[in-house]
């Protein structure tokens, strides 16, 4: 098929106000023909000999013409209203025609001049429908493009896909706009720099690590485990995105030491979820909610911190101890370290093997999923992941343990991925000053030989 014949027809109607105006209109039908529009006007298509009115009567009732373009200035504003020479047959037809629904978008005006009182030119006909500004010569470019988008019928803003209705409006979701309402007024006062600040955020978290029974996951349900455990921490999103808000706000702003404790002392707090069974009979997947809800929290606050380079708060939650109850303990010692928060879940493990599912980690995959709803891309939770990695291999290799951090995230690295910030920045003996303390090292010797001996 002949290229053409897949392109819009568009008439352009005008005036012969001028040879400059002529020129113009020339210069705008050359600029469609190019950009795929069959544009058709009077100076390529009339010929010695033909009836210029017959044209113009022709040209406003073709059906194969899908598009009118009415370059206003005064003179064809002036014609048009007294129905005046070719410009007033086309006026005739148009008026007809614009009234009717079916035709309201095949017609448009390009305004490329103002009268005397500064006012837009447009025919009396055209009424209060909208017009495309071209009076301004310096923004043809912009014009342009305006014209091509009506044509091609390509809006520049495009109207969004109906979503879903908010949580907070659904029956018994009282809570997420409780939790909502908490954190939107914890942050406002963190950015407010306000001397309360610091309360406030111990009330929030102290709240949210209480509201964490409210996920309990119930022992007598009859469903396959393992959709219980993803459909109990798809529950949770709601207050996660929630506590990320906070994290977010006391990383971009003044961090006060009694805040970092704060968080610390709120992440300490999901341990005993973890860990604690509460029915009668032991079942290796009843908390892995509650694991991979501590697992997350604990990589989001990591990830905040590093990202605005809040390395003494990194440091802070890396080398802190983590105090666990002794009714629950599992360790020699009531105290742990960071790495109690990476832990294999069960219930995922069999999930994978009962779906048959050939993903290295849907752990992984899960913590890739929900990233996009957190305000926190991913390449950060990466990044966070690698430090946990590496300052708990460095100090397990120093110490002699075991229990060292799985770093799930990156089984999803992108494909290309060759370094990330905190550590390419650190080809700069400042910045690494800086930062290696969350590594734990002090020359970069010591990591470099570790990686060597990996």
């Amino acid at each position: 098929m002949h290229p053409e014949k897949q392109s819009p027809r568009v008439f352009i109607s005008y005036s012969w106000t001028s040879p400059a105006h002529k020129d113009r209109v020339l210069q705008l039908a050359k600029d469609l023909r190019n950009s795929g529009v069959d544009a058709i006007l009077d100076r390529w298509e009339i010929k010695e000999g033909h009836d210029v009115n017959a044209f113009m009567e022709k040209m406003g009732t073709d059906s194969s013409i899908t598009k009118v373009i009415m370059i206003c200035d005064k003179e064809y504003v002036e014609k048009a209203n007294r129905r005046e020479a070719g410009v007033g047959i086309e006026a005739q037809i148009i008026t007809t025609k614009i009234y009717e629904k079916q035709e309201q978008d095949k017609f448009v005006a390009v305004v490329v001049e103002r009268d005397e009182d500064h006012r837009h030119c447009i025919p009396v006909f055209y009424g209060s429908r909208r017009f495309i500004d071209s009076t301004d010569i310096s923004k043809y470019g912009e014009t342009l493009e305006q014209i091509l988008r009506w044509i091609f019928e390509k809006p520049a803003l495009k109207k969004p896909a109906i979503g879903k209705i908010p949580d907070f409006l659904m029956e018994n979701q009282s809570d997420i706009s409780a939790v909502s309402h908490q954190s939107r007024h914890t942050c406002d006062v963190i950015r407010r720099h306000q001397s309360h600040a610091p309360s406030l955020v111990r009330e929030f978290f102290k709240a949210q690590s209480k509201e964490m029974e409210r996920f309990r996951l119930d022992p007598k349900k009859s469903d396959k485990f393992d959709d219980l455990v993803v459909r109990n921490i798809e529950s949770f999103l709601h207050h996660r995105n929630a506590i990320i808000q906070v994290f977010t706000s006391l990383s971009q702003n003044e961090l006060r030491e009694e805040s970092v404790k704060i968080v610390h002392r709120f992440l300490e707090d999901l341990i005993p979820y973890m860990l604690k069974f509460t029915s009668n009979r032991y079942r290796a997947w009843d908390n892995d909610n509650f694991s991979f809800i501590a697992h997350e929290l604990f990589l989001y606050a990591v990830a905040c911190f590093l990202r605005d380079e809040q390395f003494d708060a990194v440091n802070y939650l890396l080398s802190q101890g983590y105090y666990v109850p002794s009714d629950i303990s599992l360790y020699a010692s009531n105290m742990t370290d960071f790495n109690v928060f990476s832990r294999d879940l069960v219930s995922l493990d069999y999930r994978k093997k009962r779906l048959q599912s050939n993903r290295t980690s849907l752990h992984s995959d899960f913590l890739q999923e929900r990233s996009g709803e957190s305000g926190v891309e991913f390449r950060h939770l990466l990044q966070a992941d690698l430090v946990l990695f590496l300052r708990s291999h460095l100090e397990n290799k120093i110490e002699n343990t075991y229990h060292r951090w799985i770093p799930l995230t990156l089984f999803n690295t992108p494909y290309g991925q060759t370094s990330f910030e905190i550590f390419a920045r650190s080809c700069s003996e400042t910045y690494f000053n800086k930062m290696k303390k969350i590594l734990g090292i002090k020359e970069k010797d010591t990591l470099g030989k570790f990686l060597n001996e990996t």
